[in-house]
């Protein structure tokens, strides 16, 4: 079963649950806030993608954080920042089943689960 990662009122979560919805792909949506995250799930993410990828520094959530914060991130405490405040998680993540990706491009999604 594919999954899609994220949080529900994100406006990027929106597009890709719309895409796969339009194309009659079935999945399954987990929201963070609401659903939880485990901290081995998280952590073999981080080990596959990288917690740099991960680690969301576009939104408000980053940058209200202490600039001794976020000069002083690695992984341990990025991925402790995550699982305290999963909106610093880049949105959306993808569980193909084999295979995990971040972000929404509809051609990406294509490729990925139509190719």
């Amino acid at each position: 079963m594919i999954s899609l990662y994220g949080i529900k009122n994100c406006d990027t979560i929106k597009k890709a649950r719309k895409w796969l919805e339009s194309n009659g792909i079935d999945y399954r949506f987990h929201d963070y806030r609401s659903d939880g995250l485990e901290p081995a799930q998280l952590e073999g993410w981080a080990q596959e993608l990288g917690w740099e990828a991960l680690l969301n520094k576009r939104g408000t959530t980053w940058r209200a954080l202490p600039d001794t914060v976020k000069d002083n991130i690695d992984a341990a405490s990025a991925i402790s920042l995550m699982l305290e405040q999963p909106a610093m998680i880049k949105r959306p993540l993808l569980d193909t089943g084999t295979a995990r990706h971040l972000g929404f491009k509809d051609t990406d999604y294509a490729a990925w689960l139509q190719g």
